[in-house]
């Protein structure tokens, strides 16, 4: 049984209505509860060719900053932010990192739902598929030129028509992303981009549905596993032990570190994030992201979190309107 399953600005040659809809402007930030501030989240996608990625922080809840890290020097380049909803994990970079496609959602006419292309870290539009509903949505990007966009097929000779106002750039084209393409919510494509990345399911894991109402989802007894090998015989695991958790991430994940025969080297109890930069381990918690570099794996034992390094501290960020430095192609 799989558990989930259970479960920009555009302005050149776009309508009034649909410039509304994109435009990214200031909200009113409601005041934190009692004085204490909404809870930081980060998801992090690293490009395949490139040493770069984007970051998603999200929070409060209908906030979402896009940020371009430069993983040579582990510096940030903060980016446009978005009123709504982003589903990271129908996400994906171009293998340059050049170029974004994201799933985001107003649930607000004109479009509700909707994936787009664009350049990090902004969200201005470039390219435009109305979605409507949280079913599919999103995609992977196969190459620089090539989006394989998780939507259902029309017809025999798929056609994925764009909004009005927007068009491609010469020369890319759009494909199904796989036989079950805009099936399910979040999976089965994180599950396409999990397995692209290097990650293996090694553990199903074991346990119950407890209903939408409950305060969890769905709870595992046994928590599915996932693996990612590093070097020297290093491998990086993530543990999926809860969905749909009330007031906390949505996935409960684990991450930790073993070695060849399974010694547990670093151990990430509530991460939000986590993969390998070279031989380096990167990971987000608690509104920060952090490194630990290869050479000191050994000071873990001893040093224990003294042994990380701090990237950046994402908590205090707050919305600001920024427009792009692009309006098409």
């Amino acid at each position: 049984m799989d558990p989930k399953r259970e479960l920009g600005r555009c302005r050149r040659r776009q309508p009034a209505k649909l410039r509304r809809e994109t435009v990214l402007t200031s909200p009113a930030v409601p005041p934190a509860a009692k004085g204490k501030r909404p809870a930081t989240r980060l998801y992090a996608i690293l490009a395949r060719d490139a040493r770069t990625g984007v970051v998603f922080r999200r929070g409060p809840s209908r906030q979402v900053q896009l940020i371009r890290w430069d993983l040579r020097d582990d510096t940030f380049e903060h980016g446009q932010w978005f009123k709504g909803r982003i589903y990271e994990r129908r996400c994906d970079l171009s293998p340059s990192g050049k170029l974004l496609l994201y799933f985001a959602a107003t649930h607000r006419a004109p479009f509700y739902t909707w994936t787009a292309l664009s350049k990090p870290p902004f969200f201005t539009a470039l390219a435009l598929w109305p979605k409507g509903d949280a079913w599919g949505g999103g995609g992977m990007l196969d190459d620089e030129e090539t989006v394989l966009l998780n939507y259902l097929p029309d017809g025999d000779a798929p056609r994925f028509p764009l909004a009005e106002g927007f068009r491609l750039k010469p020369g890319m084209q759009v494909k199904p992303c796989g036989q079950w393409s805009g099936r399910g919510e979040d999976e089965p494509l994180n599950t396409l981009l999990l397995e692209r990345a290097g990650w293996r399911l090694v553990e199903r894991g074991e346990g119950e549905a407890r209903g939408l109402k409950a305060p969890e989802i769905y709870k595992f007894s046994k928590p599915q596993v996932r693996e990612k090998d590093g070097p020297g015989g290093r491998r990086l695991q993530m543990l999926l032990r809860v969905v749909g958790r009330a007031g906390k991430p949505f996935y409960g994940l684990d991450y930790r570190v073993v070695d060849r025969d399974g010694t547990v080297l670093v151990d990430l109890p509530e991460t939000d994030w986590a993969d390998w930069d070279g031989g380096d381990l990167v990971f987000a918690r608690a509104g920060c992201l952090h490194r630990l570099r290869k050479s000191r794996f050994r000071d873990y034992a001893d040093k224990g979190e003294d042994a990380f390094l701090r990237l950046h501290d994402f908590s205090d960020a707050r919305f600001a309107p920024l427009e792009a430095p692009y309006a098409a192609w």
